[in-house]
């Protein structure tokens, strides 16, 4: 990685950090100057325009969710579960870590006119990799006839995100996750499918809190 590609992830994680717990995207290019102890001059030069800073973090934010993608690639084989799962995986990183919401703000076409050619092509190809993910996995499911289930379930996922932010539900409540998978799989269409139950996702949180506490 260059110095330039360091210097840029790191400014992106001070701007994450600096949203934590924000409800909209009230960050500006010049807030980052006390936050990162870098120069306004190259600040900018990084993010050319303010909609250039917010693509910039929502490219980041898709990038850890196809991160995340690859490992639960490996650890579910049944592509239900795997794809209830890596959701799961994400409520939980966003309600742990006070996180922005970034379907908040992205996509949005109009803002991605805005942003510079790099920015708005690195967006792009994250966001569109990890889109195919998610579609390939609701093909592997098994695909229901009748609606347009890709597009259901990426509504729920977006109001659902904002919706447990908004209400300040708990990380750590199992009952939520369970319910949020049965939301899911019934969107999907395969309300004959089993999905984990609640003590299942009591397991899970525990061995999350063991693997971050060994980490």
């Amino acid at each position: 990685m260059s110095n330039w590609q360091s210097r840029e992830s790191y400014l992106t994680e001070v701007a994450e950090r600096c949203l934590r717990g924000h409800k909209s995207f009230d960050l500006r290019r010049s807030h980052l100057v006390d936050a990162s102890q870098i120069s306004k001059g190259t600040i900018y030069n990084h993010f050319p325009t303010e909609a250039d800073l917010v693509v910039a973090v929502a490219t980041a934010h898709y990038r850890k969710r196809l991160e995340r993608a690859s490992i639960d690639d490996t650890l579910y084989d049944d592509y239900l579960t795997r794809f209830l799962m890596h959701h799961c995986w994400g409520l939980r990183d966003d309600l742990l870590y006070d996180r922005f919401i970034i379907s908040r703000v992205m996509p949005n076409p109009e803002l991605l006119e805005l942003v510079t050619d790099d920015n708005r092509a690195a967006f792009e190809q994250v966001y569109g990799d990890y889109i195919r993910w998610n579609n390939q996995l609701i093909q592997s499911v098994g695909v229901v006839e009748g609606f347009n289930r890709a597009e259901l379930v990426a509504n729920y996922l977006r109001g659902a995100l904002i919706n447990c932010d908004d209400a300040g539900k708990q990380y750590d409540d199992a009952s939520l996750y369970y319910q949020f998978s049965y939301a899911l799989s019934q969107l999907m269409g395969h309300s004959d499918k089993r999905i984990p139950n609640q003590l299942a996702y009591v397991s899970w949180l525990a061995s999350q809190e063991e693997t971050a506490n060994a980490a």
